[in-house]
């Protein structure tokens, strides 16, 4: 299980967010947001990892559990994404691998758990976002060709990655789809969850 997160600088998370709210609310946001999706990541029985924008952070919600760190690294998110799946699939016994960001207060443990039984039977799986683009992508081999050539950050994201799957031959399941929490909008539709 990988998670992808920024840092908590002011300035540099949940921007589109921060130009409605400023910075410093935008940051407590995202602390927030992290808080969720630890609570919801920590009791899977699989090896947690937790990959850094920028660098490692000593002591944060990642410290309270069982997660290895690491640093994203490449130019792009695809670059990244497809450098962590890379590192997961070289350790010894990695059958299958997820990755999620921590902007997704809809996501749930149960989900977690269907997106790694569902890669039992499928190459791929994929967590549709509402604005085009996914919340998890997992596979049960590496499959670079699936982060390249995308524009990441527009809606026609989660359009190619299944292009790309098909093209390849390579089964897929589409879980549940869910939101995002980037605009004002999608943080009102969720804050009453986030304590």
């Amino acid at each position: 299980m990988i998670v992808f997160v920024k840092n908590e600088e002011a300035g540099k998370v949940k921007t589109r967010l921060a130009n409605t709210v400023g910075d410093d609310k935008a940051l407590e946001i995202y602390r927030k947001l992290l808080g969720y999706t630890f609570d919801q990541v920590n009791s899977l029985e699989v090896t947690k990892e937790v990959w850094y924008s920028r660098f490692i952070e000593q002591e944060d919600v990642w410290s309270e559990g069982d997660f290895k760190k690491h640093v994203q690294e490449g130019v792009n998110l695809g670059e990244r994404m497809s450098g962590a799946f890379r590192k997961s699939f070289e350790e010894e016994g990695v059958e299958k691998a997820v990755i999620i960001g921590s902007d997704c207060a809809e996501l749930t443990t149960v989900i977690l758990e269907e997106a790694f039984s569902r890669l039992d039977k499928n190459d791929i799986v994929i967590g549709p976002a509402e604005d085009g683009g996914y919340y998890l992508i997992g596979m049960s081999r590496f499959f670079p060709e699936l982060f390249k050539d995308i524009a990441w950050s527009t809606e026609s994201v989660l359009e190619k990655t299944i292009q790309k799957a098909t093209q390849m031959g390579a089964s897929h399941f589409l879980l549940k789809e869910l939101n995002d929490v980037d605009e004002i909008g999608d943080w009102k539709r969720v804050e009453d969850k986030l304590h």
